[in-house]
């Protein structure tokens, strides 16, 4: 059985994030009345403060030296989520500044070593239910799923607030054969054109986390997010109105391989064409495969002439990993 079948979820945060790490550079401020008997004093800056240009960085630092002291390693394909080897598999710990969401047989003995042997405080630790906008449960089946549903109610309540009403709810994110390059409606005023491009922003975080049905809608729209007009705006509605409808969907995590057997395999001859004789490059330091065969399915569809006055098309693809 795959890892990931086997393997259960957990999330915690770290708190004070900044504050667990400290300066490299020489920082100080002149302490001013509200400091007291020190007024007037110059006080140097040890820990990495919120709103230094730095910090980031350090705390990233602290962070790192921690996971790799537990023995974790950094994703050649990724370097924000850490892999451990276990012998018969991995454990991920995904990290995001300082959400951590771990994918382990025993996530409590991580989150132990995190709070005992390295003193991060930790908070809203616990099985995965909510992480960085995204609702995660397991169906009827027990298979994991995740998606958006609290973050699209946070949309549409933005709605409300900025336009009185919400969206009507919409049968698709476009409408078939529009041609956003061909509006000639008016330009937006300074404050429209912040609420365009705050709306494309929540429309964009929205697909990272899990809901890439509006990508293409999202990505053609973001083409104006310098000069959008109102049908522009309207259009931005229209798919979050599709996001309420089907608000409701998710997406499920299943292990089990997809059966291709009646699929007639296709063999090709590559002799004659620009790719004879290649191989794959496969990296000499790679991880150890330490799970099943992976089945890669592949879609592609593509929009001739997409847009109207360049002529460009645009590329679909979707990939499928089973382990």
């Amino acid at each position: 059985m795959s890892s990931i079948a086997t393997a259960l979820y957990g999330a915690t945060n770290i708190g004070n994030t900044y504050l667990e790490s400290y300066t490299q550079e020489k920082v100080y401020i002149i302490a001013g009345p509200e400091f007291g008997d020190r007024q007037g004093h110059t006080l140097v800056i040890r820990k990495a403060l919120y709103g230094l240009k730095s910090s980031g960085l350090r705390w990233n630092e602290r962070l790192s030296d921690a996971l790799r002291d537990m023995g974790f390693i950094p994703s050649r394909a990724e370097r924000n989520i850490w892999m451990r080897d276990c012998g018969d598999h991995y454990e991920h710990i995904a990290v995001c500044v300082h959400d951590l969401l771990i994918a382990s047989k025993d996530p409590s003995s991580i989150i132990k070593t995190l709070s005992d042997e390295h003193k991060f405080k930790l908070k809203g630790t616990g099985a995965v239910s909510f992480h960085l906008g995204c609702d995660w449960f397991r169906d009827d089946d027990g298979n994991l799923c995740y998606a958006p549903h609290q973050y699209i109610d946070k949309v549409m309540d933005n709605c409300l607030h900025l336009f009185g009403k919400r969206p009507h709810n919409a049968h698709s994110p476009i409408v078939q054969g529009d041609h956003l390059e061909l509006d000639t409606s008016d330009l937006l005023n300074d404050a429209g054109v912040q609420i365009y491009q705050s709306l494309i922003g929540s429309l964009q975080w929205a697909i990272q986390i899990g809901r890439f049905n509006i990508a293409t809608a999202v990505m053609t729209l973001s083409r104006f997010r310098a000069c959008p007009r109102q049908g522009h705006l309207d259009r931005v509605k229209r798919v979050i109105g599709y996001l309420s409808k089907f608000k409701h969907s998710v997406i499920c995590i299943r292990t089990d391989k997809p059966d291709y057997s009646n699929i007639p395999k296709k063999e090709h001859d590559w002799f004659y064409t620009c790719y004879a004789g290649a191989r794959e490059g496969i990296p000499e330091d790679c991880p150890t495969p330490r799970s099943n065969s992976v089945v890669i399915t592949t879609y592609v569809d593509a929009n001739l002439f997409h847009d109207m006055i360049s002529g460009r098309s645009i590329t679909g693809i979707l990939r499928l990993l089973s382990t």
